[in-house]
């Protein structure tokens, strides 16, 4: 079994859960935030949307420069509902399972490279950089929506056991 097989159990997982957690954003809510530094619950939402390309970014590349010198910076895709948010989040979650799906060992201990303006930020192994700043980063994010969604009165679902809303997986 190589290290993919390992972790795809895990991967189905946490999208699912994203997933879940993203059927909940309510389309009147999206400009709502909890506290004048924090992002809107759209745009939260959003970036669990993006974090699942990351997936397909860190396999498939070895390096991202998330400002380059001479390019115009990275405007997310307009999104306008939760139906958007779903279908974007479907399409990169499948992305992202078919490269790990097909992701060598070999690959997966290459270094990558996370820069800004042609400076390098880090370097670690791709299989680290998945870890950390993509399944990490996802769950971490999931949960700061799942607060957003308890101070707007929408049920929290279920993720690792039951929510206070949801009594049974």
């Amino acid at each position: 079994m190589g290290m993919s097989d390992g972790m795809l159990p895990e991967f189905d997982q946490e999208m699912a859960g994203a997933r879940k957690t993203l059927e909940r954003v309510p389309h009147g809510k999206f400009a709502w935030k909890p506290h004048e530094k924090s992002m809107t619950m759209g745009r939260l939402a959003q970036h669990l949307t993006e974090l699942a390309d990351w997936a397909v970014q860190t396999i498939e590349k070895d390096e991202i420069d998330i400002a380059p010198v001479g390019a115009p910076p990275y405007e997310p895709p307009k999104v306008e509902s939760t139906k958007d948010l779903l279908a974007i989040f479907d399409k990169n979650a499948a992305a992202a399972r078919a490269a790990l799906q097909k992701a060598s060992d070999a690959q997966w201990m290459r270094p990558w490279s996370l820069k800004a303006g042609g400076n390098n930020l880090f370097t670690m192994p791709k299989i680290a950089v998945y870890r950390a700043f993509v399944m990490n980063h996802l769950i971490h994010h999931r949960a700061q929506l799942g607060v957003y969604l308890r101070l707007n009165d929408v049920p929290v679902p279920s993720l690792y056991g039951p929510s206070a809303d949801e009594g049974k997986m």
